[in-house]
């Protein structure tokens, strides 16, 4: 049977992301995934230990510790938006220095509605975007198939868009769409003049300005600004509550008073208004009071760890490799080898399954480019606090190891 979308998600959340996600599961695939779920468990030294490796009792376990640092447990649940849920979006408006804001179940809900909303007020259903942002990479066709809109691209260059491409480009359009950072690029972020004057050149055009924030909290490092101070460039921002923030589901749009008032109307109407999220929102809570103040140390260390990395490779006598970018604009960054996708996966579960040390995780073969040239996302949380240069670099040995 053909994944659902949901189970697809979650694959691609364990996984990472991959290529064929709308075809059956084989039997084999499923053997190899659970094998790379148990070595990652089992591992006594990762670089991150992301929440969904738990069990599910352990999911719920961690929930109930934290839920009471956060919140007042003895206050009435949730219902359709009101209580803890209120809460989570009056907290998100604080941090961002936005008026309002709403929660919604998926970021993909929620960038659907916030771009409608423009598109309704400037008129103009066109949005200018990357070809490499989440909307058009991972969502289906959605912005056209379910909301009516059209999308352009100002640039296909694996970066955000300059300011002159955006002065330049040919065609006219309602709302400007940045993804910060841009994932699928490598986690790139522009420099802060850049993306000032990005900003400006979409308003001498008279369009809005929407930020694919996802992954927007681990941003403020390499702008050298605070939060408000990013989201104060846009009109309206998304944030993820799962990505970075380790929380089990759910999105925030946050922006004018009016504009996420209407943006409630148009939740509803897409089924986003659920009687009770409360566990959502709780967890979204206990990770913006946790895992926020972390982020800056865990940037930090992402550039140790990747020139570490290239050190690891080089000493080793790789003959070609690829730390991108280096060094890394967030937690982090992608990895490029000369293998095959598959080599290099079964390297890595050996690796952890032999050592007890999980340096990569999945890797996938390149979208574009020579065949034999694959990649890995690698992302440097709590548990990558303790890797020294060093350990690294061993780390390094011990994988280039398995792979003859």
């Amino acid at each position: 049977m053909a994944d659902t979308d949901e189970q697809a998600r979650r694959r691609q959340a364990q996984d990472g992301p991959r290529s064929d996600a709308n075809e059956p599961e084989q039997p084999q695939e499923y053997a190899q995934r659970l094998r790379r779920i148990n070595a990652w468990r089992a591992a006594e030294r990762v670089l991150i230990r992301p929440p969904m490796d738990l069990s599910l009792g352990e999911r719920l376990a961690s929930l109930a510790a934290g839920a009471g640092s956060v919140t007042d447990l003895d206050r009435p649940a949730d219902i359709y938006g009101d209580g803890v849920v209120a809460e989570l979006e009056g907290r998100i408006a604080d941090l961002l220095g936005m008026e309002a804001a709403a929660f919604f179940p998926t970021g993909t809900m929620a960038q659907q509605v916030a771009l409608r909303c423009w598109a309704g007020r400037t008129g103009n259903s066109t949005v200018a975007l990357h070809p490499l942002a989440h909307p058009e990479v991972h969502e289906r066709g959605a912005l056209g198939a379910v909301s009516g809109l059209r999308t352009v691209h100002p640039t296909s260059e694996p970066r955000l868009p300059t300011a002159q491409e955006i002065r330049d480009f040919a065609e006219p359009f309602g709302t400007m769409m940045l993804e910060l950072p841009l994932r699928d690029a490598g986690f790139v972020l522009p420099t802060w003049e850049e993306l000032e004057a990005v900003v400006a050149a979409a308003r001498e055009r008279d369009a809005v300005v929407h930020v694919d924030g996802a992954r927007l909290w681990e941003c403020a490092p390499h702008f050298g600004r605070e939060l408000p101070e990013i989201a104060a460039l846009a009109d309206s921002v998304y944030v993820s509550f799962y990505k970075t923030l380790g929380g089990i589901s759910g999105a925030a749009l946050a922006g004018p008073e009016s504009l996420i008032e209407e943006a409630r109307t148009w939740r509803h109407r897409y089924g986003g208004q659920l009687f009770q999220q409360f566990p959502a929102a709780l967890a979204a809570l206990i990770g913006l009071e946790q895992e926020l103040p972390q982020l800056p140390s865990y940037v930090a260390q992402a550039k140790v760890v990747a020139g570490a990395l290239a050190e690891g490779f080089s000493a080793a006598g790789v003959g070609w490799f690829r730390v991108h970018p280096e060094p890394p604009h967030t937690h982090q960054f992608q990895v490029w080898l000369p293998y095959e996708a598959d080599v290099l996966t079964e390297a890595s579960v050996r690796q952890t399954e032999e050592t007890g040390v999980a340096l990569f995780r999945v890797w996938h073969p390149s979208a574009s480019g020579p065949p034999g040239v694959s990649f890995t996302e690698v992302t440097v949380g709590r548990e990558g606090l303790e890797w020294t240069a060093g350990d690294v670099r061993a780390a390094v040995g011990e994988f280039v190891k398995r792979l003859a």
